[in-house]
């Protein structure tokens, strides 16, 4: 018998890590275990964001906001597209707010293996936990932003204007995590693939602007010219930020069929993120 390979009489070990055997092992015990790393990594993100900044969490409600004054003036203004009858403030910052959320997580969990090869390349832990935290931390920010939008809400509400909140509210934390797995999903497989080709990183921005253009968020579904409306139908997260609108404030659809294509087009996403996460995991530092 090998000596190097046998325990001393009367010890166990607590932790025995194995080398990853194929692209499909995901363990969900060990990223458990691993809750109180994931609560580090969401703490860091949540401070580094903001650190040495004057107004710090502040900007959670002033992004939203100054985006939405210059839709105000830009698309309801000057372009007068039509926001269903709705206050444009509202309508822009209740399809703002969702995208804000998947957005943020997209971007965040993109740079995975790049913006933590130092801390990968040092010491184990589930790397599936570091995605994840961006998840989870971008919910903080969601979190602010509802409550903005809810005084808004109430401020119209007060003026006259009538909020039509519907029981499809109810559906808002299954929407969330929709559009969290989706961007889970889709931002693993661009961090990836970024360790070999950069180039993905500087679409990455640019992509994620032009996909919010196709994508109700400053304009109703039913304001697309019908040679247009196959981008917004094909689009996985049009359903979602139609159905929050719809559920908050009463404006756009709620679409049980285009939201079971969002389901199945986030499930595929990721899976295929998790795969080629995994794959990338097993060899990353030696292209990173």
């Amino acid at each position: 018998m090998d000596p190097l390979h046998t325990e001393p009489a009367g010890e166990s070990w607590d932790l025995i890590i194995h080398p990853r055997r194929h692209i499909f092992d995901i363990n969900l015990k060990e990223i458990w275990h691993y809750r109180d790393l994931i609560r580090l990594f969401v703490r860091r993100d949540f401070v580094s964001r903001y650190k040495q900044t004057i107004l710090g969490p502040f900007w959670f409600v002033i992004n939203p906001l100054i985006s939405t004054l210059m839709y105000t003036i830009v698309f309801a203004g000057i372009a007068n597209i039509s926001t269903e009858g709705f206050p444009p403030q509202l309508f822009y910052l209740s399809g703002i707010v969702s995208w804000s959320y998947f957005a943020t997580c997209l971007n965040g969990t993109s740079t995975t293996f790049i913006s933590n090869a130092g801390i990968f390349g040092k010491v184990y832990f589930p790397r599936l936990t570091s995605p994840i935290s961006v998840i989870i931390s971008s919910m903080v920010q969601l979190g602010i932003q509802l409550l903005l939008l809810a005084v808004v809400m109430i401020y119209y509400s007060l003026k006259g204007n009538e909020i039509l909140i519907n029981w499809y509210i109810l559906y808002l934390p299954l929407l969330i995590i929709n559009l969290a797995l989706l961007g889970l999903g889709l931002g693993i497989i661009f961090s990836a693939l970024t360790t070999k080709y950069r180039d993905l990183s500087h679409l990455m921005g640019f992509g994620v602007q032009l996909w919010m253009y196709i994508t109700p968020v400053i304009y109703p579904s039913s304001a697309v010219p019908e040679k247009y409306r196959i981008f917004v139908f094909i689009n996985p997260v049009a359903p979602i930020v139609e159905a929050m609108k719809h559920g908050l404030i009463g404006a756009g659809e709620f679409n049980p069929a285009r939201l079971l294509y969002s389901v199945i087009i986030t499930l595929v996403l990721l899976f295929v993120g998790v795969v080629l996460f995994n794959r990338t995991e097993q060899n990353f530092m030696d292209t990173v």
